[in-house]
């Protein structure tokens, strides 16, 4: 019998591989395929974000919140990056830790749905596809309005 230098499976280790950057407190890491695909979905978001800070038509934080959500799948590095982010960091972790959107935003959604149905209906499209579309946009219309605000940052005087 010849001696074998393969370990046996009962030897191994229970529970999955952590995937290569997974901390302590990962929990399910993706296998390194779908670690893949998910950094190409998060660099993908990041890559429409950044057009759409550009563009008046993009939007930009949406694309944020994929990438996030994407990056805390594959490598939570990359997503403390971007909710550390000077500039789209406080919309990213106020949408990730309580579901807050700004007043603002839900002004500028609203005002862009209303526009886009607008448009829609001088454009004749049909009584069946005028009424789906403008139930999917009262039914996005009426969730978005529905999130809380973001928490107010406390003054320098409250802080004293």
């Amino acid at each position: 019998m010849v001696p074998c230098n393969t370990p046996h499976p009962s030897h191994a280790p229970h529970g999955p591989l952590p995937s290569p950057g997974a901390g302590e407190g990962d929990k399910g890491a993706a296998p390194p395929g779908r670690r893949w695909l998910w950094l190409l979905i998060g660099h993908s978001a990041v890559g429409l974000a950044t057009a759409g800070a550009i563009l008046p038509v993009l939007p930009t934080v949406p694309f944020l919140l994929v990438a996030g959500w994407a990056y805390a799948r594959s490598n939570p590095a990359l997503r403390e990056r971007l909710r550390n982010d000077p500039r789209f960091g406080p919309a990213v972790r106020e949408w990730q830790d309580r579901g807050a959107v700004p007043v603002k935003a839900k002004v500028f959604a609203v005002a862009g749905m209303s526009s886009g149905f607008t448009v829609l209906a001088l454009s004749s499209p049909g009584y069946l596809v005028l009424g789906s579309v403008g139930m999917v946009m009262v039914a996005a219309g009426t969730y978005v309005v529905s999130r809380p605000a973001p928490a107010a940052a406390p003054s320098a005087d409250d802080k004293a």
